[in-house]
Order: structure tokens, then sequence, then C-alpha cells
């Protein structure tokens, strides 16, 4: 068994799996609408600077959840960021479960972050 030729065919599966698609659909639709494009990218840079900020000892785990319920119906307000978001979440999910997969089969108790 080789095992390039099983990671090409798992990427085939990851990317015929229906969260793929479903991230694949809304991605290709935020694309197209430059406010959405614009609204999306600003909602992760916030999420990304929360995360720093609490990564670097500057806001407790309270502040940081605080933080992110002030800006999540900025998102809420918007069917279709809403959507996105979900599906990049579930897409995202997926794939994390399969690196752990790979992981717990060859012993690796700590995986990266995806």
């Amino acid at each position: 068994m080789n095992v390039y030729d099983q990671a090409h065919n798992l990427a085939q599966a990851v990317t015929e799996s229906q969260e793929f698609q479903e991230f694949d659909r809304m991605r290709k639709q935020v694309e197209q609408d430059e406010g959405l494009s614009k609204m999306i990218k600003d909602f992760e840079q916030k999420q990304m600077e929360i995360q720093a900020k609490q990564m670097a000892g500057e806001m407790t785990q309270q502040e940081a959840m605080q933080a992110m319920q002030s800006i999540m119906p900025y998102i809420a307000a918007n069917p279709a960021a809403s959507s996105y978001l979900q599906a990049q979440m579930r897409f995202t999910l997926m794939l994390h479960d399969v690196v752990k997969i790979v992981g717990d089969a060859v012993g690796m108790d700590t995986m990266p972050n995806i």
C-alpha cells in the first residue's frame, strides 16, 4: 500500500464530502458578494484579535467570550454570513476529526489545530 496514493484518495473523499461541498458552495457565494466578503473578513479578523489577546494573557476566558458575544449579532443578522460560518465550522470539524484519527493511529496524543 502506497501512503501517498491513499493520501490522494483521502483528499478526493474530503472534496466529495457533504461538509466540503456545502462549504465550497457557500465560499463561492461569499466571494461573489463584496460586502458579504468584507463582513466575514472583518469578523474573522476580530476573532483572531480576541484569540491573540487571550493567548497573550491580555484577556480572560470570560472577557473573550463576552467580546465574541458582542460581535456575534453582527454576523447573525446576515443569513448568508451565518450560513457560511456554520458551513466553515462543520468542514473544519470534519478535517480536525480526520487528523485526530490519523494521529491516534500513529500514537500521537496531541495534534496541532487546523
